[in-house]
């Protein structure tokens, strides 16, 4: 059963463990984020957005993406949300993995390994999603606009962010955005796996109190 409780705990608590897990599942999913880019069968919804923008603009895709990153969190702003650590590591980390991946991984040619590149790419980005989630050192800048505009509206997150992503998926393909066949994979699946996974990787003060003793 996946945990429930996943609000943000200080960084002074068990730093050692926790920062080194929130870097991998960062770089990882940035890393799940080329992969997917170069699977060239669809994006996930903000990617669209993101890719359509790195056309438009010639700006690579890691720096398109911390932009919009950046102009997120200005929108924490009115529905005072505030960063964690994770939130700027989230910036940094995941910006700079996935221009490295497209610069070192080869663009595949043959249909059955994109479509092999795509479901790896989003079972990994599902474990890396998690990963950064479980630390608890605060939430993207995506993840904390969708938790805030549904603590200030009432609405329930999946309509909020269900909402977010339909208007930038919209908005990304009308711009020149790639959607496809795993942009309906990377829509089904990201939600169950990251659950999947978020038992195995997320951090309990409790559990480690335990063992302490």
């Amino acid at each position: 059963m996946a945990p429930t409780n996943l609000s943000p705990v200080p960084l002074r608590t068990s730093p050692g463990r926790r920062l080194p897990q929130l870097f991998v599942g960062l770089a990882l999913y940035g890393i799940s984020t080329g992969m997917q880019i170069e699977a060239a069968l669809g994006l996930a919804p903000w990617d669209v957005l993101h890719e359509a923008l790195h056309k438009i603009t010639g700006l690579s895709f890691g720096t398109v993406t911390a932009l919009t990153s950046l102009l997120v969190l200005l929108c924490w702003i009115p529905i005072k949300q505030r960063p964690g650590v994770g939130t700027i590591a989230n910036v940094l980390l995941v910006s700079t993995s996935v221009d490295l991946t497209l610069w070192v991984m080869p663009t595949p040619s043959g249909m059955v390994t994109r479509v092999v590149l795509m479901v790896v790419a989003v079972a990994l980005n599902s474990l890396a999603t998690a990963a950064y989630i479980g630390v608890r050192l605060g939430p993207g800048p995506r993840d904390g606009l969708m938790t805030g505009v549904s603590a200030r509206s009432g609405y329930a997150i999946r309509w909020v962010r269900t909402g977010i992503e339909v208007v930038v998926l919209a908005s990304g393909w009308l711009l020149g955005g790639t959607v496809g066949i795993g942009t309906l994979l990377y829509a089904l699946a990201i939600g169950p796996l990251a659950q999947a996974f978020l038992p195995i990787v997320t951090w309990r003060p409790q559990a480690e109190a335990k063992i302490g003793h």
